[in-house]
Formats: structure tokens, C-alpha cells, sequence
């Protein structure tokens, strides 16, 4: 299913990035090339405003850099159209926010259940992924509680199942562990590295733990919209 470890899943060529400010842009990156091997587990580190954030979204095509080049899975992303690019995010790409995204009149069930009647599966099969997810990340017999049941850790769970009923090659997360506790946090990162190991599943998460961070294969540091590049052993 994924590609092999020796080779480059996520490409970034020169890739500089603005938002419109008024009549003027701000830059937010800066000639940013980089690659990461399908597989590895990595974690994207910097202060607020560094351009961390800006960078997962341009890994996970939620965002298009103002030039340079995006190359996802062997394909070059950078002008795709927005079907061709949200065709890949729901068949590659794998999602874990901070504040869970979670739709609070869903069950956990179908809100797991969710990405896979995106791509047209039957309600039935599509229920049943996401109760093999829910086992998978330990909460099976809480799949029909709603998000207000459920514990913040729990919720990050949910969300984190939800991720993986589409079998992503690429899993990004951005501070999924920021609104946890620092207990419930550790269990968070130990789950989706567990997960990274098994499943083969490139791992780039976004932090400002230290600590967590240290628990990646890879760290890369954005400072002022540049990448610094720190590799761990």
C-alpha cells in the first residue's frame, strides 16, 4: 500500500509562500526546499507565527505556495485544480487537529465513519472501517457516544481513527496533543507513533513540545520562515 522507506513521499522545490495583507503580502516562507522519506516519523518545530503551520498545510494541500514546487506520492500537487487536490487529501493525506473537528451530532462511529462516504462507500461498510479504527485506538465500545461524552483524550482518539479509516499513506497533525493534559498527551504521541511504526504511515507532526518532538525520528525547525534541519541519531 505505502511506498518504499528509501524513498522521497513528501517533496518540497524552493517553496516560498505569502498571504495578502491589504494591498501588500506578507511573507510567511522563504525559499523553503525540503523532503521527507515515506515512513519516517518527524516533527515540525518553531515559535508562533514561524511558519510551522503554513508548512503542514502546504504538505497536506490545504494550501498553495505562491511559487516553488509541492510533489506528493510522486506527484507533482503544486497546480493541481481543487477537485484533484481534495481527491488526494481524502485518499492520502490523514488529518489530527488540536481542537478535534469532530461534528458533535455525530456518534464517534460516524463521525470515523465520515471520510469514507465522502469517497461514496456504502453507510454499512464504511461503519464497519471506522468500528475496526475505534478498536484500534482502544475506544470500541464507545462508538456511539457523541463527542460531548466523551473526554478530551477520547475526542483526540475519535479524531485520530477518523485519520485512519481511509488507510492514508501520510498522516499530519497540528498540536494534537495542545489541548491535553501532559499524561493524556504522552499517551496521544506513544498511540500515533505506535501507529506510524505499524501501519508504515509517514508521521509529520507540528509542536512546540520539546519533548515531543525528541520522540520523532526527525525534527525540523521552521525560525522566521526558514527550515533548519535537525536529524536525531
Amino acid at each position: 500500500m505505502h511506498t518504499p522507506h528509501d524513498t522521497d513521499f513528501i517533496c518540497l522545490e524552493h517553496i516560498n509562500h505569502a498571504y495578502a495583507m491589504g494591498a501588500s503580502r506578507q511573507a510567511v516562507l522563504h525559499d523553503v526546499s525540503l523532503s521527507i522519506p515515506a515512513g519516517q516519523s518527524c516533527a515540525i518545530v518553531g515559535a508562533s507565527g514561524s511558519g510551522k503551520s503554513t508548512l503542514l498545510n502546504l504538505i497536506g494541500l490545504l494550501d498553495e505556495p505562491t511559487s516553488g514546487r509541492v510533489v506528493l506520492e510522486g506527484q507533482d500537487m503544486t497546480r493541481a485544480n481543487a477537485e484533484s487536490r481534495a481527491i488526494a487529501r481524502n485518499r492520502i493525506v490523514g488529518f489530527v487537529f488540536q481542537s478535534f473537528n469532530l461534528l458533535p451530532r455525530l456518534t464517534a462511529l460516524d463521525n470515523v465513519a465520515l471520510p469514507l462516504l465522502y469517497r461514496g462507500i456504502a453507510q454499512q461498510q464504511a461503519r464497519q472501517a471506522a468500528r475496526l479504527q475505534l478498536e484500534r485506538v482502544g475506544l470500541a465500545e464507545r462508538g456511539h457516544h457523541c463527542p460531548a461524552d466523551l473526554s478530551g483524550g477520547q475526542r483526540q482518539r475519535v479524531a485520530i481513527a477518523r485519520a485512519l479509516v481511509g488507510a492514508p499513506s501520510l498522516l499530519l497533525a497540528d498540536e494534537p496533543t495542545g489541548n491535553l493534559d501532559s499524561k493524556t498527551a504522552q499517551g496521544i504521541i506513544t498511540l500515533l507513533l505506535s501507529l506510524n511504526r505499524k501501519c508504515g504511515a509517514t508521521l509529520v507532526v507540528v509542536t512546540h513540545d520539546g519533548g515531543i518532538a525528541g520522540r520523532m525520528a526527525r525534527c525540523i525547525q521552521v525560525i522566521d520562515g526558514r527550515v533548519v534541519d535537525t536529524r536525531h541519531g
